[in-house]
C-alpha cells in the first residue's frame, strides 16, 4: 500500500513552539500576567479558596484573593508564522509543587514574579530554577500601595547571581508584561552564548 502527503499539508508549516514558565509565590500575579499578554483567552484552572485550605496554605498578607490556581494557567503569543510562545503559569502553593517537574519539562526559561510585601515567597521558585539549570528573570510586580525597591535591592535580598535580570513591572499592563518576556528571551540568549536578538 502506498502513502503520500495530502496537498493541504504541503503548504502548511508547523511553527516552532517556545515554552515559558511563569512562577512565583501565592498571589504574586501569575494568572494576571498570563491573561494580560496572551492573545487567546487564557486557560485558568482556578478554584475558590475555602476555609479548609487555611491550615494548608499560607494566605497571610494576600488580601482580597478569592481563588487559587490548582494546576496551571495557559496562554499563547504568536510572534510570526514560524514562532509561537506558550506560557504556563505554575501553581503558587506548596501542595501543588508536584506539578512543577511536568510543567518545567522542555521550558526555554522562566519568569519568577516577586511581591516585595512577601519577598520570601520567591525563594522556592528561585531555588527550583537554579537547581534545574533553567534560566530565569525576576519580575517585581509593583502592587498599588506597596513600598518600592530598586532592582539592586531585590537582587541582594534574594541573593541572586549578578547575571540574573531583575525588572520592575505591572502585570496588569500588557506592554509591561511583554517587556518582562523580552528580558527573559534576551537573558536566555546570553545564557546559551547566542547573540541577543534584535
Amino acid at each position: 500500500m502506498d502513502y503520500g502527503h495530502s496537498d493541504l499539508d504541503s503548504d502548511r508549516r508547523i511553527p516552532l513552539a517556545l515554552k515559558i514558565l511563569i512562577a512565583g509565590g501565592f498571589g504574586a500575579g501569575k494568572s494576571t500576567l498570563v491573561g494580560a499578554v496572551s492573545e487567546i483567552r487564557p486557560l485558568h484552572t482556578e478554584e475558590v479558596l475555602t476555609h479548609a485550605g487555611l491550615h494548608t496554605d499560607d494566605l497571610i498578607g494576600v488580601e482580597g484573593k478569592r481563588t487559587t490556581t490548582v494546576a496551571m494557567d495557559f496562554g499563547r503569543i504568536t510572534i510570526n508564522e514560524d514562532l509561537q510562545v506558550y506560557l504556563f503559569g505554575t501553581p503558587g502553593q506548596d501542595r501543588f509543587w508536584f506539578l512543577w517537574d511536568e510543567l518545567a519539562y522542555g521550558a526555554l526559561g522562566a519568569v519568577v514574579l516577586a511581591d516585595t510585601r512577601r519577598l520570601a515567597d520567591s525563594f522556592p521558585s528561585v531555588d527550583y530554577f537554579e537547581r534545574h539549570g533553567i534560566p530565569f528573570v525576576v519580575a517585581v510586580n509593583c502592587f498599588d500601595g506597596a513600598r518600592r525597591y530598586t532592582s539592586d535591592a531585590v537582587r541582594q535580598a534574594l541573593d541572586l547571581d549578578h547575571d540574573v535580570p531583575v525588572v520592575l513591572c505591572d502585570v496588569r499592563q500588557r506592554q509591561s508584561g511583554k517587556l518582562v518576556l523580552i528580558a527573559l528571551v534576551e537573558h536566555v540568549a546570553g545564557y546559551h552564548g547566542h547573540p541577543v536578538p534584535a
